[in-house]
């Protein structure tokens, strides 16, 4: 059955939502073809119809999660004013909320292994949208700069991975607490 060409970009934006939530939660290997379709609605024979590869699918994913990021990024920095904007973005990036669902936290933790491994479309859109964050940060507050924006950026980005990966939740809360304290958050 055809559909019209507004219906399938509608199917391709659902696609690529739900693939960027699956993803988050567990990477590329952990996610097929299928299960993306079935999560939309659509047939496995469809995905082909919209995207030449998985890869393709991932990159687009992954561009769209960063966007998203930013987006949230912009409006925690406006809400909070010059000066304070760095602080609102590391809070609420540092949360137990945000630890506790990777299907809609920041696609860096989850997706940084396999941009790193697979190369090409994938890595590309991830190296912008990290810049794109970056660039957030360092225009956040005044005292900011490049060199301060990337390691704020490596700080938050790699306290949520361990946060994320040690399985146990005294030691989770932990290492977001000192990683908050670091960086001068309340606890």
């Amino acid at each position: 059955m055809k559909v019209s060409r507004d219906q399938a970009a509608r199917n391709r934006e659902k696609v690529v939502d739900a693939a960027s939530r699956l993803f988050r939660a567990r990477g590329l290997e952990g996610v097929g073809i299928g299960e993306v379709m079935r999560e939309c609605g659509l047939t496995h024979g469809g995905f082909y119809n919209q995207f030449n590869s998985k890869e393709a699918l991932a990159a687009e994913a992954c561009a769209a999660s960063l966007a998203t990021s930013a987006q949230r990024w912009r409006g925690l920095a406006e809400a909070a004013g010059q000066g304070d904007a760095p602080a609102a973005i590391a809070d609420n990036y540092l949360s137990p909320r945000n630890r506790d669902a990777p299907e809609t936290g920041c696609a860096l933790v989850a997706l940084a292994p396999d941009a790193a491994r697979r190369g090409g479309d994938l890595a590309h859109a991830f190296c912008h949208g990290f810049e794109e964050l970056a660039a957030i940060l360092e225009q956040a507050g005044p005292e900011m700069n490049r060199q301060d924006a990337l390691a704020r950026m490596a700080q938050m980005v790699g306290a949520m991975a361990l946060a994320r990966g040690v399985g146990d939740p005294v030691l989770s809360d932990e290492i977001l607490a000192a990683t908050r304290h670091a960086l001068g958050l309340s606890a």
